[in-house]
Formats: structure tokens, C-alpha cells, sequence
């Protein structure tokens, strides 16, 4: 697998698209070794598509870009300026809140740091805002957005690694809730000393945030219709990803009102273009998981584990900044798919909790979207807000920081993860 890996490496430097690398790489498996069949990368490739756990993914898709199209995103952005509008860094702080509302519509960290870019990010700037800070905040916020039902990077996991998806939908909210937090004290610290002022002067009246809960309740109810429906049993994870497309159909034609038939078949382009990208990349790294399994990788790294220590978490911490590391070059996706089936039996032997371990490795592999050389939330925001790199990696280190504290502090506080899983769950 040595010689896989580094031409899986070498094809990335060299610009190759991942899905493409990832394909050619884990062929060159089946190269060294002639006893197998190659007729093996068909098989697989083929077989990981009609995965029925994977349906899922296109579905919620669908849904997001349904439901971004529908009215929704302008109705939680006042209700993000009414829940935040007084604190310090004004809308920096009312970004933050926004990429935790949405991240129940669009599930895509770096859709939602594109979406807010073009929304509240050149109105941050002309309101006086360092242009490294505001791209910083838009795009180190959305992190919140994979942690939050139904983030796409969570049913991948959970169908990758055989891991209850309705645990990891729970498991994110109070995660999201302590990284709001400590995003929000980082920029509340950072606008005291530079003097930017909040984007309200007086508190909200009841009246104004009661209206503001009306005009959004249908967004925040969705991951709410979504952990009920699995906890129920009224819905398997597949089954439900086509009950969020009937539900964001039913809010954008029959409550908004403003899903009409352009902006329909624009949401159907967007999902066949991410889906197709999304689903070739799944289907291609079946090769690659075929060597890794082949050799009995999985095995090895837990061996490895074993016997260099036998403490949990130091393991996760370890997994966490080789997954952070590998973010830094390496798309989010990609390090999901390619890295659950390795990391997750070792943590098991080790008797951790999979869904813990899940978030948490979420996280860090979210992360690498943020960061130098290849991010691409990074590239979205710095594109459409034409910022230096330079200005925004100096920028956004306070924002990495609060991170990856909270981060580590999930690491060895398993029972704030699992409280909610386990509450709704058993």
C-alpha cells in the first residue's frame, strides 16, 4: 500500500481531480498483485453504488439545495440578527449563528461558507470589517454546519463505519452549541480590541423575536422532523433523506411560496452536479478501501495503537491531528471515506465509543476545508471576497485556536457528546 499512497500523493500534487487519483492510485493495487482479477475495480466500483444506506446522500442533497432555494436563508438571517445582533463583532457574531441555523439545510461546510460570503460578507467589509477577518469568520464558522442533522459527512461515516446515524444526528448538537461558543468569545474578544460595534444597539423585544422564530421555525423544525422520524422508527436513515425532499418541497411551493419553477430546475442542476461528484468519488474509493482491507491495514494500525499505548484517548488525539494534518491537502470527504474504515476498528479494540470518536473525527477532518494550501471553503470565501491568503491565514489563527480547544476538550468529555444519544436513544 506504500506505493498506492504515494502515487495517490503524487497525483494530487500534481492536479489530478481526487475522485481521479483515488481511482488510479487504488488500481495500481491490483497491478502489484496479478493473482487478483482485475475484473475486482468493476465489481467494486459498481457494487459500492447500489449501497441502499448510501441513498441517503443524494437525498439530503437534493433537500439542501431545495430548501436554500426556497426562502429559508433570508428567514434565519434576521433570525440570527435578532439572537446576536447586540453582541460585539455585529455581524461576525450574527454569521456564526446563521452557519448553526442553516447547517440543518444545506449540510455542506463549504456551501455554506460560499452562501454567506455572497451574502453578508461584502456588507461586513464596507462596515469596516479586515477583509482577512470577515473571510476568517465565514468560513471557519461553517464548521458548525457537518455537526448539525443532517450533515453529509456524518451518514457517511455512519454508513462507512456501520455506526447508528440517528446517534451521530444527536450527538452533534451539543458539540455545536460549545464551538458557537467559543467562535463567538473569539470574536467578541477580537472586536473589543479593534472597536467593531454590534449590529443592534437596543435588546430585541419579545414581539420581534417571536416573529422571527414564526418566520424560521419551518428551518429550525427540520433536524427536529429528522431525529424524531429515526427515533420513532417511522423512517430508516435512507427512507428519510426522501421524506427531507417532499418536506423542503412542501415548505418552498406551499408555505414560502417561493420555490417556483426557474428556481426548481436550478436546484435540480446544482444536485445533479454535486451529487454526481459527491457519488463518483464514493464509488471509485471502493478500489482503494479493497487494497487497505486486502492487507489487512485496519488490523496493523490497531496493532500499532495497542502497542503504543493503551489510553483511548490520547489515541483520538493522536487520529485528530493526523486527520487535521492530512485535511491540510486532502478534502473532507475524502478523508471520511478513506480514513473511517482504518481508524474506527482501532478505536473500537480500544474500547471507545463510535460515535464519539465520530464527532470528533468530523471535526478535524472539517477543519483541513478551512486551511492552507488546498481548502476549499477557504478558496470559496477568498475568492468571492478577493482576500490575500496570506491576510486570512494570519487572521483566522484565533478562530483555529478556539477550535481545536474545543475540540480536544470533546476528546476527553465523551458524556458531553454522547448525553443527547443517549437521552433519545437508550
Amino acid at each position: 500500500m506504500l506505493i498506492v499512497t504515494l502515487a495517490f500523493v503524487v497525483l494530487l500534487l500534481m492536479g489530478m481531480p481526487v475522485a481521479f487519483a483515488i481511482g488510479v492510485s487504488g488500481s495500481l493495487f491490483f497491478l502489484q498483485h496479478p493473482g487478483l482479477p482485475f475484473t475486482i475495480p468493476v465489481q467494486e466500483t459498481i457494487s459500492q453504488t447500489q449501497n441502499f444506506a448510501l441513498l441517503a446522500v443524494p437525498m439530503f442533497i437534493m433537500a439542501g439545495n431545495l430548501l436554500n432555494r426556497s426562502g429559508i436563508t433570508s428567514r434565519l438571517l434576521d433570525l440570527a440578527t435578532v439572537l446576536t445582533g447586540r453582541l460585539k463583532g455585529g455581524l461576525a457574531q450574527v454569521s456564526v449563528v446563521l452557519s448553526a441555523l442553516t447547517g440543518g439545510v444545506s449540510g455542506s461546510a463549504i456551501a455554506d461558507a460560499a452562501m454567506q460570503s455572497r451574502l453578508i460578507g461584502t456588507e461586513m467589509i464596507r462596515r469596516g470589517f479586515a477583509r482577512g477577518f470577515t473571510a476568517g469568520v465565514l468560513s471557519f464558522g461553517s464548521v458548525l454546519t457537518p455537526i448539525i442533522p443532517p450533515g453529509i459527512g456524518m451518514i457517511l461515516y455512519g454508513t462507512i463505519g456501520q455506526v447508528s446515524i440517528g446517534r451521530l444526528f444527536a450527538a452533534g448538537f451539543v458539540p455545536a452549541f460549545l464551538l458557537w461558543a467559543a467562535l463567538a468569545s473569539s470574536i467578541w474578544l477580537t472586536a473589543r480590541r479593534r472597536g467593531y460595534q454590534p449590529e443592534r444597539t437596543e435588546r430585541a423585544s419579545l414581539g420581534e423575536l417571536g416573529t422571527s422564530l414564526r418566520r424560521g421555525i419551518w428551518a429550525l423544525l427540520f433536524p427536529v422532523f429528522l431525529l424524531l422520524g429515526l427515533r420513532t422508527g417511522v423512517f430508516t436513515p435512507s427512507e428519510i433523506g426522501a421524506f427531507a425532499v417532499v418536506y423542503a418541497l412542501i415548505v418552498g411551493v406551499a408555505i414560502y411560496r417561493e420555490l417556483k419553477p426557474g428556481t426548481f430546475f436550478d436546484a435540480m442542476e446544482s444536485s445533479l452536479s454535486d451529487i454526481g461528484s459527491v457519488m463518483f468519488l464514493i464509488a471509485l474509493s471502493a478500489i482503494f478501501s479493497y487494497g487497505i482491507i486486502f492487507q489487512q491495514v485496519p488490523d496493523l494500525i490497531a496493532g500499532l495503537m495497542l502497542g503504543a499505548t493503551e489510553q483511548l484517548y490520547l489515541a483520538i488525539v493522536v487520529i485528530a491531528i493526523f486527520t487535521l494534518a492530512a485535511g491540510f491537502f486532502i478534502d473532507a470527504t475524502v478523508l471520511i471515506i478513506m480514513l473511517t474504515p482504518t481508524f474506527l476498528p482501532a478505536i473500537e479494540r480500544l474500547g471507545g465509543d463510535p460515535v464519539h470518536f465520530g464527532i470528533v473525527f468530523i471535526i478535524a477532518a472539517t477543519v483541513g476545508n478551512f486551511t492552507p494550501p488546498v481548502g476549499a471553503a477557504m478558496y470559496a470565501v477568498c475568492s468571492i471576497l478577493k482576500c490575500p491568503v496570506g491576510d486570512y491565514t494570519r487572521e483566522s489563527l484565533p478562530l483555529f485556536l478556539a477550535i481545536a480547544l474545543t475540540t480536544l476538550a470533546l476528546t476527553f468529555l465523551p458524556g458531553v457528546v454522547l448525553f443527547l444519544p443517549n437521552l433519545i436513544f437508550g
